[in-house]
């Protein structure tokens, strides 16, 4: 999921547009059970457009519903489906992060949570395979990897920099030295590939060579982890999983270090848990930092720009299903940051907070 996808779904305001989610299977039987549940959710959302708007001011974009199921080759599901469908707009999106539940959102604007949510959710970063053979370097985005990294001296054949001389071969000394003398080669052509991508980057070696990495790198931060090599195992697969594990671990303490950061601004005054007072912030561009519980959703008819009244049918004409994906938008979209997390992460501080900027 990328953040243009997102920019310009947030950019369609167009009464009605639909947004149709649901939860996706990749393997069959199950799969064939996704075809059911999307077309009873399109029945939904033409027979809601149909009571709320007539078929005449929506014929079109009951024409594109009801092609939807036909267009959609269910075997290659991942995870979840969005469809997000208006007079202009027309995107399917697969994800590979589950959805909330199966269900239809019919506002003035599409219901982006879910895209943001997989968008906080998606790391790109490269990963350096220090093997026997040599050394490669790939391009990664969460468990899979996408591409290998080819030039700025990659990939790099075996180390040529061991000592012809008898007597120094025998040298553990003068071998340890040579082998660093490559490997601050290596590390020169990452520093190249990182400054050109600005992606951090995940080691894979024995444990000797990535210590002696470490001493000769000139920016330790650029490396944000390392797993031991597995020489039985090392298809792209096996080790874009490897990589993997630690990934998600940096993701739970990107959390864990954003509760902190909240937990360390509320005597400045600078945390809003009010829903009301956290919409007109981000409205005016003052949130920094958006945390928001994974199951908290909350529907609102809008009374004015900057206020609204909550509501529990999301069925009634002109409501807004869930005001918290437009905040995390706001948000984001004036260069804050919103994350999603567990909600028992969150006990103390509400389901929902915001730190400002001023």
């Amino acid at each position: 999921m990328n953040r243009e996808t997102i920019e310009r779904l947030a950019a369609e305001e167009s009464n009605p547009c639909v947004t149709i989610s649901l939860n996706t299977h990749r393997t069959k039987p199950d799969y064939q059970k996704d075809r059911i549940v999307l077309k009873n959710l399109c029945k939904e959302a033409h027979d809601r457009l149909v009571n709320e708007f007539g078929k005449r001011s929506v014929r079109e974009l009951l024409k594109k519903i009801e092609n939807i199921p036909d267009e959609i080759d269910v075997s290659m599901n991942l995870d979840s489906l969005h469809i997000f469908l208006s007079n202009h707009t027309k995107e399917i999106i697969k994800s590979s992060w589950p959805a909330r539940s199966d269900k239809v959102h019919i506002s003035k604007s599409f219901a982006l949570r879910p895209l943001i949510y997989a968008l906080n959710r998606t790391d790109e970063y490269l990963i350096l395979l220090l093997s026997q053979n040599g050394v490669q370097l790939f391009l990664a985005q969460n468990d899979k990897i996408l591409d290998e990294i080819t030039g700025n001296g990659f990939p790099f054949g075996e180390n040529i920099h061991f000592h012809t001389d008898p007597l120094k071969i025998s040298d553990p000394k003068a071998v340890d030295n040579m082998v660093r003398e490559f490997l601050n080669k290596v590390d020169k052509a990452l520093l190249k590939v990182c400054k050109q991508t600005g992606l951090p980057c995940i080691v894979i070696s024995t444990e000797d060579n990535y210590s002696r990495l470490m001493q000769v790198v000139d920016n330790r931060s650029l490396y944000i982890g390392f797993t031991n090599i597995n020489y039985n195992n090392t298809a792209n697969h096996f080790i874009s999983s490897q990589a993997w594990e630690i990934i998600k671990k940096v993701q739970k303490e990107r959390i864990f270090e954003a509760i902190s950061e909240i937990k360390k601004a509320i005597p400045q005054g600078k945390v809003y848990t009010d829903l009301q007072e956290i919409y007109r912030a981000a409205r005016e561009g003052r949130g920094e930092l958006l945390l928001t519980s994974y199951d908290f959703f909350q529907a609102v008819k809008m009374k004015d720009d900057k206020s609204f009244e909550l509501v529990q049918d999301v069925t009634l004409p002109g409501i807004i299903d869930d005001i918290t994906s437009n905040i995390a938008w706001e948000v984001i979209s004036k260069n804050g940051r919103a994350l999603f997390t567990q909600p028992e992460n969150l006990t103390d501080l509400g389901r929902i907070i915001l730190k400002v900027r001023y």
